[in-house]
């Protein structure tokens, strides 16, 4: 319960009503919740992470987000879609290839609080494109829980804490 209400308290310090008054942008980054062996191409997600994507909402369900993207797999939409039901809104699906998607959310959703559900490899990449520097790797196979919340005034231009759900 303790790394909860710290957890809570970063991302009120994160997403406060003073920074989006300055038009910062803040990009919540989730890897996907674990996933089931059914579909090697494309997995839908464990019983587990079923759990964890509902953690996630519980999590968030204080904060004012106003957007939810995914890449366009199962285990990523499944893991966005208890955040964006809890506040009325749609996944909407990104390419993670493009060279444009991060400057375009920003432009979309200026002020905001943005959702980003990707995978080990891209969530990291994300959050260093973001923050403008080679900080994070690719994360573990096992490692599931990690949020980075990245604040930005600018693609490049970005501060980021990193905490566990």
């Amino acid at each position: 319960m303790k790394k909860l209400f710290v957890l809570v308290l970063m991302l009120g310090l994160a997403i406060s009503p003073a920074l989006a008054q300055n038009d910062l942008t803040t990009f919540i980054l989730v890897r996907h919740a674990e996933k089931s062996d059914d579909d090697p191409r494309d997995p839908s997600l464990s019983a587990e992470g079923e759990a964890r994507a509902k953690k996630l909402a519980e999590v968030l369900a204080d904060q004012s987000i106003t957007a939810v993207y995914s890449t366009p797999f199962k285990r990523t939409k499944t893991t966005a879609e208890p955040v964006a039901a809890s506040k009325g809104l749609t996944v909407e699906t990104y390419d993670f290839r493009s060279q444009t998607y991060l400057q375009e959310m920003l432009e979309k959703h200026q002020g905001g609080t943005i959702l980003i559900s990707g995978h080990s490899n891209t969530t990291p990449m994300v959050a260093n494109t973001l923050i403008g520097k080679e900080s994070f790797q690719t994360l573990d196979e096992s490692e599931y829980g990690m949020i980075f919340i990245v604040t930005v005034s600018e693609v490049g231009k970005g501060t980021v804490t990193v905490v566990k759900y």
